[in-house]
């Protein structure tokens, strides 16, 4: 093992690719199910070796690849945040993988599902690179992988709404793509590099003889990231993605993709451009508090509003995208550790409830509110897990939800906008109205139509529920895992150039 440790950072990327291009030669689910089910398991174990590596040394890894040292070749470059982001992207996709056999076959057609965990591996390779590499257009490509192979998870949903959710998706991640690559070429212009820690080096110079050519670079890849996040108001595309995918690719989604955008975000405005540029330049701050706060509120009435769960909980995203947008632009310790700490939280969080979901459409075939009625006495398992789900998403203490927003209030009061922990908490009682939507119709109605003789799931998806649910309540307690790894990653990122 001692061995196998050095080489952690490409082989979390190269496993994935690998068994992805091996599982394109399956002609059945169940075998690429298998390659993607042990693959998926042991992501998890490299992620947290690096993890553990660099909190305990609090120096980053750094792997050269073919040889060429940075900034001349291509780095791959771990550190707390983004060992923080990997260990999360791997368990998610770790926790899903037993409840996908079942699901996958409910959902889609039998002679796509391996092409379906074919892309999934896919996906889970770019959003891996995205986060280890060292290198600002290596992370395009990645970003493309993932991208790409997303439309195709989406696309495969038997909803007829699929495809053309999947085509509204890759119209706006493609003008995403296209944004970020124009920034980064002229970053590449004005300081000759693209390693991330080497143009965080330049930059500063640079921006002293070019300071338009800076702040355009820095404003096409905010608004480039931005889409493939779906900060508010560039999140047409997500109701839709998440609401027609089948649920697995849905759950995974919602747990991984906008959070490593999110980490991608972070990763620039703070190690590349640095806080000097990014939030004194230009009022940085002022622009993510704005569409942080106004994706928190608007995004929760549209929520309120949906009668698909599925889609109720998608606009929930784009809500709770704002908070960890909320923390970024509040550029203070408590802020960006309540971000990135709801960055994982969310995470964890919208896993349970898009799995209890998903539970629900493989009994009954539908997760609309009129087809719920008394789901919940029939699926106590499967509703108590979204219930659990639902109270983090509020932020009940005790809750993993409650965490992250303690820290974004104290945030919030240390910046001196007191005012806003006021919304903060304006916007927790919005979640408690949309929750309480699906909660009210579930146990408080007579079960008619399919939900009649629904059971809860084969354990195979349960326990997949039951440990995210569990784990929901878990870090709501211990948070050595998620609070102080994120306040060690956010005092790295704010103790850059000034």
């Amino acid at each position: 093992m001692t061995a196998i440790q050095p080489h952690l950072p490409i082989l979390i990327v190269l496993l994935p690719l690998a068994a992805a291009l091996v599982s394109a030669f399956f002609r059945r689910g169940a075998g690429a199910w298998a390659l993607a089910m042990g693959v998926s398991a042991l992501l998890p174990w490299m992620a947290g070796t690096m993890l553990w590596t660099v909190v305990r040394s609090g120096e980053p890894l750094s792997y050269a690849l073919g040889g060429w040292a940075p900034p001349w070749g291509i780095e791959y470059r771990v550190d707390v945040l983004n060992a923080f982001v990997l260990t999360l992207v791997t368990a998610v996709g770790a926790v899903i993988m037993p409840y996908a056999r079942r699901s996958v076959a409910r959902e889609v057609h039998e002679h796509q599902q391996a092409w379906f965990y074919t892309m999934y591996l896919l996906c889970l390779t770019g959003l891996l690179g995205i986060a280890v590499t060292g290198d600002a257009f290596n992370a395009f490509v990645f970003l493309e992988i993932s991208s790409l192979s997303t439309y195709v998870l989406i696309a495969l949903g038997r909803d007829r709404r699929a495809v053309l959710s999947s085509f509204q998706y890759l119209i706006m991640g493609t003008i995403g793509a296209t944004f970020y690559v124009i920034g980064i070429g002229l970053l590449y212009l004005v300081t000759g590099t693209l390693n991330m820690a080497d143009l965080g080096a330049r930059l500063g110079p640079a921006y002293a003889t070019y300071p338009r050519p800076v702040l355009t670079a820095l404003a096409f890849v905010v608004v480039g990231v931005c889409l493939k996040l779906a900060l508010f108001p560039l999140h047409v595309w997500l109701p839709g993605a998440y609401a027609s995918a089948p649920s697995v690719a849905t759950t995974f989604l919602a747990g991984t993709a906008t959070k490593v955008a999110l980490y991608l975000l972070v990763r620039l405005l703070f190690t590349v451009f640095g806080i000097g540029i990014t939030f004194r330049a230009l009022p940085m701050t002022a622009v993510l508090l704005v569409l942080a706060v106004a994706g928190m509120v608007l995004a929760s009435f549209s929520a309120a509003m949906q009668r698909d769960a599925k889609r109720l909980l998608a606009y929930s995203s784009v809500a709770q995208i704002g908070y960890v947008t909320f923390g970024i632009g509040l550029a203070n310790a408590n802020g960006l550790t309540g971000g990135l700490v709801h960055l994982a939280n969310h995470a964890v969080i919208k896993t349970t409830l898009f799995l209890a979901l998903g539970a629900v459409y493989y009994r009954i075939g539908s997760v609309r509110l009129e087809h719920l009625a008394g789901i919940g006495r029939v699926m106590p398992w499967t509703m108590a897990t979204f219930v659990v789900g639902g109270l983090g998403l509020i932020g009940v203490p005790g809750t993993a939800g409650f965490i992250s927003k303690w820290y974004l209030a104290l945030g919030a009061i240390d910046a001196g906008l007191w005012p806003l922990a006021f919304v903060l908490v304006i916007t927790s009682f919005l979640a408690v109205v949309y929750v309480g939507r699906v909660v009210e119709v579930a146990y408080f109605h007579e079960p008619s139509g399919p939900a009649r003789d629904a059971t809860d799931p084969p354990w195979s998806m349960l326990v997949s529920m039951l440990a995210a649910a569990g784990a929901t309540i878990y870090f709501g307690f211990d948070t050595r895992a998620t609070a102080e790894v994120a306040g060690m990653a956010a005092r790295l990122l704010l103790g850059g150039r000034e």
